[in-house]
């Protein structure tokens, strides 16, 4: 009796005193086993892996060991989680360096799965720190427009804004952004940046700032647009994405600019935020920013969206509001803000007066984007703004939003099936571009004067079946932007890839890299005219000599007229080996849908001493 009293006392003790680490250990693995956790998609996602070259393999996405508990765990899902769960039971003298205060979104879904006991309480002092600082409730996705002057961003950038609370009325000043962004040495040129990009030459990590630097980088410093798209994360799922953030800080990946980007590392982390999304599984081969914003929106997570001007823009539309023959006086305003005392200003109705004044205060602005404080001008600047005050009444209320933001623009990737005839033969062509966007298609959602393509190849059956490359364009790339009395910009051409060429009475498939520069003017509407001096290198065995550079010029005009757009250019090529080479190409694109579109191009070309003309008619799907 004695015996049975003592043994029902030790089962009492053991039922109430806690486990030890080891046993908890244990019993949570054993818990983790009967539910085959490391194979739930919510862990796959906090580890980052995704499927291996064999079938059942598995791959995590970051090459950092500072992100695994396991020896294997970057390859073995069920050893990192075992791990992970004996890492949580270690005893908390490791404080911040304790795995439950490096990985707190791993440990609050495991808790959420198994019943995990009395764990060590490590002191986690800087997620303390970190959570202190970023109290946020609610997330906005970032669209920073296309920004042509850099090779990683000329297709757009994405990045979080983190908000606590509804941040209005500037508010989002005081927000974070979560970016993620490749670790660039800034002694790099530019071919050298360009090919580790390509090829993954590049760390990339996570970093969490103040929102307002954003701003001041891509509003002020690049004078580029943001489109910010509220996301309807609820406060849960808000956090749950905050806590991951906090895991990957330092943490390396891969960072390749057409694929595993900026906009894929963030769509990796709404769907931690949200469980069941599958977002990055609709880009295996490239993910272009703009797709991935579509790709946010198709699933639902989109709440409406707002439009941040660049100081460009805004300066751009102050001088709208104001008649051509005043422009002039913008500018002499801007440097003498005692002119508003001439009584030819004082003549101007009070609307007009306050128009101009803060056009003038804006040109100013505009004019000292990335320049050191100018005393001088900051004095004029603070005149401007005191008459701007004294006026505020009389202004005219912002533009609305633009209805065309880039996320209706059509679809980044193009099929297309054309007939063509030349020189009395006809063959049809196969098209396929990766990305993104021509002079002459649909302008909706694109930056006006911009052209952006990379991988568009042309296939060319001839009429006995025979295939052969018509085209293929590794880069080409054309911006367009006008100058005027405000805004200066040099154009610019490079493109660089494998097109058909007559020399000797026939064709020949040359290898070919050209460029140029020059300058565009705005005509009326939205038509414009352009002119680029231009140098050439070029492989053609057509030639005695193949490798042949050659200097010329070319130019055009670009019309706009809503459903039909057109791009007109003529150019003229000198040889070294004395070839000269004259080309005049029709373009014109009559939009049927917004991801549809047929194009008809007449290309006139005069190679001495043969000239050829080639019609063509093209039928092109964006998807």
């Amino acid at each position: 009796m004695r015996f049975l009293n003592l043994a029902s006392l030790l089962v009492v003790l053991a039922l109430l005193l806690p486990m030890s680490p080891v046993h908890a250990a244990d019993d949570a693995w054993s818990q983790a086993q009967a539910l085959e956790l490391w194979q739930r998609d919510e862990w796959r996602k906090l580890v980052h892996y995704k499927p291996g070259s064999w079938p059942g393999r598995w791959k995590s996405q970051s090459d950092d060991p500072r992100f695994f508990l396991a020896a294997d765990g970057a390859s073995d899902p069920r050893a990192e989680l075992r791990a992970t769960l004996e890492a949580f039971a270690a005893p908390g003298a490791a404080g911040d360096q304790h795995a439950q205060c490096r990985f707190v979104a791993r440990l609050a879904w495991l808790r959420r799965e198994l019943a995990l006991g009395e764990l060590p309480q490590p002191d986690c002092a800087e997620y303390r720190e970190f959570r202190a600082l970023v109290q946020a409730t609610r997330a906005v996705l970032v669209f920073p427009s296309y920004y042509l002057n850099s090779p990683s961003s000329m297709f757009g950038h994405t990045l979080l804004r983190l908000d606590s609370g509804v941040a209005d009325g500037g508010a989002e000043y005081l927000s974070f952004a979560a970016n993620f962004g490749a670790l660039v040495n800034p002694d790099d040129n530019g071919l050298f940046y360009a090919f580790r990009g390509l090829t993954g030459g590049y760390r990339g990590q996570f970093s969490v700032d103040q929102y307002y630097k954003k701003i001041r980088e891509y509003n002020h410093d690049e004078n580029r647009d943001i489109w910010e798209y509220p996301l309807n994360l609820s406060e849960e799922e808000t956090g749950r994405l905050i806590e991951h953030l906090w895991e990957l800080r330092h943490i390396n990946f891969a960072y390749y600019f057409f694929d595993e980007n900026c906009s894929y590392r963030i769509l990796e982390l709404l769907e931690v935020a949200r469980p069941g999304l599958d977002l990055t599984g609709d880009f295996p081969v490239t993910a272009i920013p703009i797709d991935t914003v579509r790709a946010v929106q198709q699933a639902g997570l989109i709440d409406g969206k707002h439009f941040r001007p660049s100081q460009g823009t805004v300066l751009r539309q102050r001088l709208d509001r104001l008649p051509p023959e005043l422009h002039p006086l913008v500018t002499r305003l801007g440097a003498e803000p005692g002119l508003l005392d001439e009584p030819e200003l004082r003549a101007l109705s009070p609307g007009l007066r306050a128009s101009l004044i803060d056009a003038a205060y804006k040109y100013l602005r505009y004019t000292q984007t990335s320049a050191e404080r100018d005393p001088e001008i900051a004095q004029r600047s603070f005149q401007l703004l005191q008459s701007l005050q004294e006026h505020a009444a009389d202004l005219v209320p912002a533009p609305a939003d633009p209805a065309d933001s880039p996320d209706r623009s059509h679809g980044s990737r193009r099929l297309s099936l054309g007939a063509w005839r030349e020189e009395r033969q006809d063959y049809l062509t196969l098209g396929l571009r990766m990305s993104l966007h021509s002079l002459q298609e649909n302008r909706a959602g694109f930056p006006a004067g911009a052209q952006i393509n990379i991988g568009n190849l042309d296939l060319r059956i001839e009429d006995d079946g025979e295939l052969d490359i018509q085209r293929l364009d590794l880069v080409d790339i054309l911006s367009l932007s006008p100058r005027d009395r405000f805004f200066k910009p040099l154009s610019w051409a490079v493109t660089t890839g494998v097109e058909r060429q007559w020399a000797g009475g026939r064709e020949h498939r040359v290898a070919q890299v050209n460029g140029g520069v020059g300058a565009t003017r705005a005509l009326w509407a939205d038509h414009r005219v352009y002119g680029l001096f231009t140098g050439r290198l070029e492989h053609n065995h057509g030639f005695a000599d193949p490798l042949q550079p050659a200097v010329g010029a070319r130019g055009g005009l670009l019309l706009g007229g809503g459903t039909l757009t057109a791009a007109w250019e003529a150019g003229v090529e000198q040889f070294a080996n004395g070839q000269l080479r004259t080309r005049v190409d029709l373009q014109n694109n009559l939009q049927l849908s917004r991801n549809q579109a047929l194009h008809l191009e007449l290309l006139w070309r005069d190679q001495s001493p043969d000239d050829t003309l080639a019609v063509g008619l093209r039928y092109q799907y964006y998807y």
